[in-house]
């Protein structure tokens, strides 16, 4: 069974489970509408829509924290949503968000290094959902060794618009032979 909330540490980042009082500082964060530009939530940087997405985080007990492990500041987010334990189990990776000073750095890898190790100790594929045109996403996925599939999902975000997302996937067998799991 996947804990969908450890306490992941690598060389860069912390990952935690989220906690009510971590509102102020991942706010700050995710305040910077940049972050949010080619996302399908364009706004989520608004206090309303931000505070929607949280509470959910919290509700759904797979979300993690980032911080960065040499200065100790929240730097962002991601979870573990959507466990399915058919066929050896499943579970997506994803919702994450980061403050734009660690982009193109380590902090991303590290963190889908250190969730992607721990996930798939307990399940066989880990799936990543990215808006179709969220290219920025789908570069940083390619990057970490994902696979594109034909799988295609309609999700409906805060407004109700409908906007279609890929999906992505790395499995176990993949993650040993790519150099992100070393």
């Amino acid at each position: 069974m996947l804990d969908r909330q450890p306490v992941l540490e690598g060389e860069h980042v912390r990952l935690r489970p989220l906690r009510a009082d971590d509102w102020d500082a991942l706010f700050a964060v995710a305040s910077d509408p940049l972050i949010w530009e080619q996302h399908p939530a364009h706004d989520r940087w608004q206090k309303p829509v931000f505070r929607a997405f949280f509470d959910d985080a919290l509700a759904n007990k797979g979300a993690l924290i980032a911080i960065d492990t040499a200065s100790g500041a929240v730097i962002g987010s991601s979870r573990y949503q959507g466990l399915d334990e058919a066929d050896g189990g499943s579970v997506e990776i994803g919702w994450t968000f980061l403050a734009r000073a660690v982009w193109g750095g380590t902090h991303n890898h590290e963190m889908k290094r250190l969730m992607l190790a721990h996930a798939l100790g307990s399940v066989a594929e880990c799936r990543f959902l990215v808006g179709e045109s969220n290219t920025r996403s789908r570069r940083a996925l390619e990057k970490i060794g994902a696979r594109l599939t034909d799988r295609r999902e309609e999700r409906i975000m805060a407004g109700g618009e409908v906007i279609p997302h890929l999906t992505y996937v790395i499995t176990r067998e993949s993650f040993a032979q790519d150099p992100l799991a070393g």
